[in-house]
């Protein structure tokens, strides 16, 4: 074993009991829970009232781009945060922008301001890159053997996310009537301030003089093949999921399906991303990270072809549900191998530098996405996928011959 190997497999210094373990996972996971209702909220409706506000059509999903925007640019800072005063007080200042997005966007609605709606989605941008924090935070103090399994666990969280988020549109969209959606995002600011609550009680290993300066360059930590491939497989994986979320429930109103059948093919798709993490942790620790980054990349093709074969119902839920499985066993299986590149001292340089690489390429799809629906169709948006997806199994297989 070499030296770099030796230092990695080495418990985390600052080691937790396995009381505060179990109390951190299990608020981390119902906190995941809470939380994620905002990124579904946002993706359910961003694109409907943009359509609405927008003062061109093209620009119809530019708030959710501009969510994923805000992931993009609070990634680094927020680690910044978390190294320098812990990961808690990182996570009560996503909690505040979650209230905030809520209330500026049922402003918004009310006043009916198109940019004031992009405000709002940016602050659930900064909120969903704190969120997805909880699942590195849910390792700190772990035994390496047993790390796949509480970062799996917690994002598990997001199964109810997946059943609270649609079900919160459904039941208030119509609550604030002529003003629709504006009840949905008051609801959602509340939900985000139960989360805050949650998150006050979380145990972390507090930041020390070696965590926020010690390790290695990040210079030397990027160029592992197997950070290479983590990053790569994790944005194209998150990518391809974001950019056809994004366009999903728009291009179903545009081939006249409800907004209830959109709401119900976007609660399974949510469900289908996080239901697996019951046992992704264990298939990693089975058959290695390398095998299920594979099968999901798998199944987001699946997904893919799926979605070319037709534009009723079936197909859109068919393709969202595979699409959310091979989100869970590309993403998760990608933050696994982040794990495996860092030492402790440099987990949450190497993570927030991860999380960055990976929200600027999600924004990128983001952006990409709309523009394509508007001025193409839905098809156009499937067929362009394949390129992304083309380049993450050709990176896989080049390094996991050697490294993985």
């Amino acid at each position: 074993m070499s030296n770099a190997e030796a230092a990695l497999s080495k418990p985390d210094p600052q080691a937790l009991t396995e009381r505060d373990q179990r109390g951190n996972i299990a608020r981390l996971t119902i906190a995941q829970a809470l939380a994620g209702a905002n990124s579904v909220v946002v993706y359910a409706t961003g694109g409907i009232v943009g359509h609405a506000l927008a003062p061109d059509k093209t620009l119809a999903t530019l708030p959710i781009s501009i969510f994923v925007i805000g992931m993009v640019v609070c990634t680094l800072p927020m680690g910044a945060v978390a190294r320098r005063y812990g990961r808690r007080i990182a996570f009560l200042t996503g909690t505040a922008s979650g209230v905030l997005v809520g209330l500026l966007a049922a402003a918004a609605v009310v006043l009916t301001s198109f940019w004031l709606f992009c405000l709002a989605t940016f602050f659930g941008g900064v909120y969903a890159a704190v969120v997805l924090s909880f699942r590195f935070a849910a390792v700190d103090g772990v035994m390496p053997q047993r790390r796949a399994r509480a970062l799996s666990f917690v994002m598990a969280g997001g199964v109810a996310a997946g059943i609270v988020g649609p079900q919160l549109v459904t039941l208030t969209m119509h609550l604030w009537m002529p003003h629709m959606f504006s009840a949905t995002f008051v609801a959602q600011a509340i939900v985000a301030a139960v989360s805050g609550l949650l998150l006050a009680g979380v145990r972390l290993p507090k930041p020390t003089a070696m965590g926020t300066n010690g390790g290695r360059p990040l210079s030397v930590i990027v160029r592992q093949p197997k950070f290479v491939t983590a990053v790569t497989c994790g944005a194209v994986s998150y990518m391809l999921m974001n950019f056809l979320m994004t366009a999903a429930p728009l291009a179903m109103h545009l081939q006249g399906h409800s907004q209830e059948n959109a709401n119900l093919g976007l609660q399974w798709h949510v469900i289908a991303m996080y239901l697996p993490s019951f046992i992704t942790g264990r298939l990693i620790g089975r058959f290695g990270a390398g095998w299920v980054v594979a099968t999901g990349l798998a199944l987001i093709g699946v997904s893919i072809a799926v979605g070319i074969g037709g534009v009723d119902v079936t197909h859109f839920w068919l393709t969202l549900i595979l699409l959310g499985v091979g989100w869970n066993f590309g993403f998760v299986g990608a933050s696994s191998l982040v794990l495996e590149c860092h030492r402790p001292e440099e987990k949450t340089r190497v993570q927030s530098l991860n999380d960055f690489i990976v929200f600027g390429c999600v924004a990128v799809g983001s952006l990409i996405s709309g523009s394509l629906l508007a001025i193409y169709d839905w098809s156009t948006v499937l067929w362009v996928s394949f390129v992304p997806l083309a380049l993450a199994i050709a990176v896989l297989v080049g390094i996991s011959r050697t490294e993985l």
